[in-house]
């Protein structure tokens, strides 16, 4: 059997789904869930194979959603939002079904993922590289312990490399991400956030003076009192930044 989980906040969307999944009897739907939330606690009891899964709902997004799993099922993508499909499809999601999708559409959708079975190299892995055609990101959210945490980037400090994981510093305190420092770079806000050294992403608005320090190198001090370094290409980047 397939184990499957249906996520989405409009219950007639996901009744639906159900529905269509009720022609395929290799199709075991183990949970319908209506927000982010129930989603994370559902693939954590049931370990589907695959999830059918809304992009914009309250709480927290699809994306977001996915964004917080250690490991990833296949996924394939139920919205109304088309501008999302770019990314959808950047994610490496199975497919990407657009509301209002036919039963043929989404039958070719599953027999697509089913095609994928059985090879797992195919069987993608959504780890989430960032293409926004809806804007920067205005939030963070990541798991505080056994909370799930939704931080304004308005109150991010800084971030900072930290092997795998990545220090993110904030008016709060400091949260631990397990993300890269290019995703951050391609996430948050340009006119906000500088990249402005290889393991440094800096709130512009923090910044309340910039020194020289060592050769080549330049130091900020930051309204926290934190002071983060400036590489050699880093520094034009945030002049540019600052319209100096």
């Amino acid at each position: 059997m397939i184990n499957i989980i249906i996520i989405d906040d409009e219950p007639l969307a996901a009744a639906l789904v159900e529905d269509y999944l009720s022609e395929f009897p290799e199709a075991s739907v183990k949970a319908i869930c209506h927000d982010g939330f129930e989603g994370l606690k559902a693939i954590k009891e049931h370990e589907p194979d695959l999830i059918f899964l809304d992009v914009q709902m309250p709480k927290i997004t699809g994306f977001e959603m996915l964004e917080l799993l250690e490991k990833t099922p296949a996924v394939i993508f139920t919205t109304a939002y088309d501008a999302y499909a770019m990314k959808a499809f950047d994610s490496h999601a199975v497919d990407y079904l657009l509301k209002p999708f036919s039963k043929e559409r989404f039958a070719m959708a599953f027999e697509k993922f089913l095609k994928l079975q059985g090879n797992e190299e195919n069987v993608p892995n959504l780890l989430l590289s960032k293409i926004e055609l809806s804007g920067p990101s205005e939030r963070i959210v990541l798991k505080d312990k056994n909370e799930i945490k939704i931080i304004p980037s308005s109150e991010v400090r800084y971030l900072e490399a930290n092997d795998d994981y990545v220090n993110i510093y904030t008016v709060e305190g400091k949260f631990l991400k397990n993300k890269t420092m290019k995703f951050f770079e391609a996430i948050l806000n340009p006119k906000q956030f500088v990249r402005v050294h290889r393991s440094y992403i800096v709130n512009l608005g923090e910044i309340t003076k910039i020194e020289p320090y060592e050769k080549d190198g330049y130091l900020l001090l930051l309204k926290s009192g934190a002071k983060v370094p400036v590489s050699k290409t880093g520094y034009p980047k945030l002049k540019q930044a600052l319209g100096l």
